[in-house]
Order: C-alpha cells, then sequence, then structure tokens
C-alpha cells in the first residue's frame, strides 16, 4: 500500500515514484495535482486492486487503466473528466466517477463478456442522458443524482430527416473513435436486471420509457427526488413487487394512477415519500390498500381527511394497521374528524404549517397508547391536554404565541421539546425543575423572556442532562425593553437578584415622593405663613454672644 494525499504530485512525479513497485496491491493519490493520466503513469502496477486518484485535476484518463486486470476499486471522484466513453474495465466491482463534468458514460457495446461491476457512482456530473450500461453486468447500485439526465425517445416521433439520430466521439487528438450511439434508442440502456438501488434525484426525468423500471426486477430502492414528474403509477405492473422504499418527493405530480385491487401486490413497500407535489384528489383508500406501508410522507401536498368512509375527494387513515409514521405537515389541513386514526398504531404524527388547524381532543383520540413523536408547529394551537398521551417521547410546539407553557406537558417522560417562536416569557421554577430533569434536548428561541424571570435558564443550565440545542440565539427583554443575549446577560441590571423586583427602583420611588413633599412644604410655608418660617430659622439658629 502506497498513501501519498495531499503532496502536490504531477503525473510525471507519481509515474517515477511508484515504477519499481510492481507488486503494490493499494495506491491512494488524492488531492494532488495530475491533470492527465495514460498507460505510462501506472505502467508497472499489473497487481493493482484498489486505486485512489479522487480530488486531482484530470481531465483525460487515455487507457491508463487497460493493463491493470486485477483492478477492482476505481475512484476518480472530484476531478474533471468531461466524458467516459468505451468503458470496457470487465474486472471492475466499484466504479465512483462522481463530482466531475461527464456528459456520457458509454461501454463498450460489443463485448459479450459479463462486466463485474456491482456500484457505479456517476452522481454530480452533468449527464444528459441514463448511462449506456454493459450488456451483461451484475450492477446492484446506481448512483445517478444531481444530473441532468432526462429521456428523448418521445423526441425521435418529431424529428425530421435533418436531425441527426447518432453521435460519434473524438479524443483529444481528433481522431474519430468507433463509438457510435443512438441517441434515441432506449434498448442500449443494458442490462438492468441486478439493480437494487437507483438513485435519480434531482435529474430532469419527466417519463419513463415504457417498462422501464420493471427491466428491474429486483428493485429495492428507487430515488427520484426533484424531477419534472407530472403524473407516477403506482401499480405492480409498473413497479418491481420488490420495491421497499419509493421517494417521488419534490416533483410536479398532479396524479397518482393506482387501483385499489392492484395495489396490493406491492407487499413489500414500506417507505413512500410523495411530498412537495401538487396531488390533491387522492383514492380515497389508496394507502390503506398497501399491506407493510409503515412510513408515508404527503407533506405540502393539498390532502383532505374524510369523515365518512363512503366520502369521495379525501383520504381515510383509520384501519391502516401497518402504518406507523405519517407525516402531513403544509397540507391546508383545517379539520380533523374525531377518530380519524382509529387502529391506525402511528408513532409518528407531523401536523405542522397547517396554520388554520382545528385540532381538538378527541381528533387524536386512538392514538393516546402509540403516539411518540407528535408535530404541531405553527397550527394555531391554544388550549390542548397532552396528558393522555403517555409514550410522548418528543413534541414541536413551536410558532403557536403560546403565552404559558401548557401545564398537561409535566405528565409527561419527553426528550425532546420545541418551543421555538411563542409568547413565553419565563417558566415556573417547578415546571423547570421537572422539564430539566427529563428533557434530553429543547428548542426556545424566538420567545419574549424576560430578563428579570431567568431561573429556569439557570435550571436548565447547571442540568447537564439538557441540552439547548439554541442557546447562543435565546434572547430576552429588561425592564426597558432592551434586548440582550440570555448567556450574556447580567442580573446586576435586575438589582442582582432575578427573581424579585429591583430594590433599586423603590428606592428611587421613595426619594422622588420625599423630595416633593418637602418642596410642596417649603412652597406652603413661603406663600400662607411668610413670617413663621424666619422665626423658625432665627429660634434655631440664632445663638446669644458670650461675650
Amino acid at each position: 500500500m502506497v498513501v501519498s494525499p495531499g503532496n502536490g504530485l504531477s503525473e510525471d512525479m507519481v509515474s517515477l515514484l511508484v515504477q519499481n513497485l510492481s507488486s503494490l496491491e493499494s495506491l491512494y493519490m488524492s488531492r494532488n495535482a495530475m491533470l492527465r493520466l495514460d498507460e505510462s503513469t501506472f505502467g508497472n502496477l499489473h497487481q493493482l486492486r484498489e486505486l485512489n486518484v479522487e480530488r486531482n485535476l484530470l481531465f483525460e484518463i487515455d487507457g491508463a487503466f487497460d493493463h491493470m486486470k486485477k483492478l477492482q476499486r476505481l475512484n476518480l471522484a472530484f476531478n474533471c473528466l468531461p466524458c467516459l466513453v468505451n468503458f470496457e474495465m470487465t474486472q471492475l466491482l466499484a466504479l465512483n466517477a462522481s463530482h466531475n463534468s461527464i456528459e456520457w458514460f458509454i461501454t463498450n457495446q460489443n463485448l459479450t463478456e459479463t462486466f463485474q461491476l456491482e456500484m457505479l457512482d456517476l452522481s454530480d456530473n452533468h449527464l444528459l442522458f441514463f448511462p449506456f450500461l454493459p450488456t451483461k453486468n451484475r450492477i446492484r447500485t446506481l448512483l445517478l443524482s444531481n444530473n441532468r439526465v432526462s429521456f428523448y425517445q418521445h423526441v425521435s416521433n418529431y424529428t425530421s430527416s435533418n436531425w441527426t439520430t447518432s453521435v460519434e466521439y473524438y479524443n483529444l487528438g481528433q481522431n474519430v473513435s468507433s463509438v457510435t450511439v443512438e441517441l434515441w434508442n432506449e434498448n442500449l440502456h443494458g442490462d438492468l436486471s441486478s439493480v437494487e438501488l437507483l438513485d435519480l434525484s434531482e435529474n430532469k426525468v419527466n417519463y419513463f420509457p415504457q417498462g422501464f423500471i420493471q427491466q428491474m426486477p429486483s428493485l429495492y430502492w428507487l430515488k427520484l427526488r426533484s424531477n419534472c414528474l407530472q403524473s407516477f403509477s403506482l401499480t405492480p405492473e409498473d413497479l418491481p413487487v420488490t420495491l421497499y422504499e419509493l421517494d417521488v418527493s419534490r416533483n410536479r405530480l398532479t396524479e397518482l394512477k393506482a387501483s385499489q385491487c392492484s395495489i396490493s401486490e406491492l407487499n413489500n413497500l414500506t417507505h413512500l415519500n410523495l411530498s412537495t407535489n401538487d396531488l390533491q384528489n387522492l383514492p380515497t383508500r389508496i394507502f390503506a390498500s398497501l399491506p407493510n406501508l409503515r412510513t408515508l410522507d404527503l407533506s405540502h401536498n393539498t390532502v383532505d381527511m374524510c369523515y365518512l368512509p363512503s366520502s369521495s375527494g379525501c383520504v381515510v387513515w383509520s384501519n391502516i394497521v401497518s402504518l406507523k409514521q405519517l407525516y402531513l405537515a403544509g397540507c391546508s389541513i383545517q379539520n380533523i374528524p374525531s377518530l380519524a386514526f382509529k387502529s391506525t398504531p402511528l408513532t409518528h404524527l407531523e401536523l405542522s404549517n397547517n396554520p388554520d388547524l382545528n385540532l381538538k381532543q378527541e381528533s387524536l383520540e386512538g392514538l393516546a397508547n402509540s403516539l411518540e413523536h407528535l408535530g404541531l408547529g405553527n397550527t394555531g394551537l391554544q388550549a390542548f391536554d397532552f396528558s393522555p398521551y403517555s409514550h410522548l417521547k418528543s413534541l414541536n410546539i413551536c410558532r403557536n404565541s403560546l403565552a404559558e407553557l401548557p401545564e398537561s406537558l409535566m405528565a409527561l417522560n419527553l426528550k425532546l421539546l420545541d418551543l421555538r417562536d411563542n409568547m413565553l416569557t419565563t417558566i415556573p421554577s417547578q415546571h423547570a425543575g421537572m422539564l430539566a430533569q427529563r428533557l434530553q434536548t429543547v428548542y426556545m428561541n424566538g420567545n419574549a423572556f424576560n430578563c428579570c424571570h431567568l431561573d429556569w435558564y439557570k435550571t436548565f443550565v447547571e442540568n447537564k442532562g439538557i441540552s439547548i440545542e439554541d442557546l447562543s440565539e435565546i434572547t430576552c427583554l429588561d425592564l426597558n425593553h432592551r434586548r440582550h443575549n440570555v448567556v450574556l446577560f447580567d442580573a446586576i441590571h435586575c438589582g442582582g437578584s432575578s427573581n424579585e423586583e429591583s430594590v433599586v427602583w423603590y428606592i428611587l420611588l421613595f426619594a422622588t415622593v420625599s423630595v416633593s413633599v418637602m418642596g410642596i412644604s417649603v412652597i406652603y410655608m413661603l406663600t400662607f405663613k411668610p413670617r413663621m418660617l424666619p422665626r423658625a430659622i432665627k429660634k434655631r439658629c440664632w445663638r446669644p454672644d458670650p461675650y
């Protein structure tokens, strides 16, 4: 093994350094200054199994690895490579070419040998097309996030005879390469049958070619976050039944295609993220038909809750026995019917950012024995009794303009409490003591705390078991309504005591009253009894001279 990171080595220096290390199996050359690799750079490293050249300045790797028949792991990340064309390293198990400028990834389509490649990372590049994978391969992990990938099969239907349908590649010497690709031929994606994880997040995908995802019968994770999809089919005809986690968040979905009878065949689907779309009219019992759905995120869609099972244009959340985590933040929910979650043993329920939510005690009835995490931030929360939810561990009630801490919280064994952006002026000493003994994490910034009533702060700080995550941001108001950071505030400004009214103010008040009374008395004497004052002064101050 040779490790030489961060030494500013050029490719010539590296070649000289390793030329006599023919038995070397691992080489780490990250964070150097290599620009170009060719067959001479690592010419004698026939035994090399692992090579790391990430964070260099590579823009070309012309035949640099062709002779390394035992190389299994190659890391080219964080370089300047413009493309990987005519890829034919059949023995390679893992290739990381992320964070480059790659626009094309094309394997040698003429090879009939099975590629051993299991992990291909092309994330954070400039890919325009889905990579042209080997005809035979064993790829299990395919990472393509943060590219420009789209599908163009529909374009071929509208192309004129003047449009080009193929592309030829040239090397830096301007010699024509033998690689030619038909742009619109979706059959050149190669073998996808072994793919278990496909990450296409943050691309420009607006549709999938017919049967594309079904070419991956072993697919376990499918990540499509931040694309341009407008509709999606949640059916076994379009998705493999092996699918465990599906993320279609941050798209443009207005429609979710699914039939209640066929969707039940997706019995392995456990995690489903549909957040931040434009879904509105969902089938009433679409999610109840997924037999093993455990986590569902519908945040930032328009979701209405059904009052009656026979209703339409709304979603029923009762009797979904597998569902544990439900996220409905920012869904414009106004009312939650009684027993809305009956026989649905939720442990996590997120309802934050529904500012017009009218939450009643009976709305969450049925969750007392299961609920552990509850999000009610920015919901207009006022009076609510939390005491029935004895299993609650995490509670978010931020941005609700609460002037007092709900006393029912004292009955809970909370570990995390978010109180940010309310109107709290203080926390009673007995409540602070109880919370400090139980809480592990608390957020409190954005309240109107009184600087002269900070006993709760002392209690929290002295208890080493509690962490005030935003301590440096918490402020308070003094008697003159000036804002201070609680960490820097000196209690002397409150007369040396933060739990009693300042004595200084009483002294000033007494002195003012006394001076006023004396002044009024003098004016009265001078006005109504002008001779009395000189006589009194003479009697007191004048003494007979003994001489």
